[in-house]
């Protein structure tokens, strides 16, 4: 057996995914789209897409990322606004050397901002 599946809250169903996936970016790296202008900070992944099928589908045909690929959520900034992003793999870069990411989120989850990333608060790992 080579999948397993794990409940997705956001997809309101099962998703199926590979046993191993090799995620490129960790929780607390700083990551910069490829496209479009903006950049966050990963708090969390999940190893193939695992959101609403509503979501995926907003996204031109053109340029839709495949599904078997990490997704990341982030704590996002752009120029004007501070949100929550779910982007695949194939359109982050890394972007920690860019400096820190102001996202008022940010100090609920991570301690401070060292050597281009993010440290995760203690009270949020196990």
């Amino acid at each position: 057996m080579d999948r397993a599946s794990f409940f997705s809250p956001q997809a309101g169903r099962t998703i199926d995914a590979p046993l191993k996936m090799r995620a490129r970016f960790g929780i607390g790296d700083v990551v910069r789209h490829k496209i479009f202008d903006f950049r966050g900070v990963v708090f969390d992944i999940d190893p193939v897409f695992a959101n609403s099928e509503e979501w995926y589908e907003s996204i031109p045909a053109e340029v839709r990322p495949h599904r078997e690929q990490p997704f990341y959520h982030l704590l996002a900034e752009n120029g004007e606004n501070s949100y929550v992003a779910y982007v695949s793999q194939q359109n982050l870069l890394s972007d920690g050397e860019s400096g820190p990411v102001d996202h008022p989120s940010l100090d609920e989850l991570f301690e401070d901002f060292k050597n281009g990333r993010y440290r995760l608060r203690r009270s949020m790992t196990h």
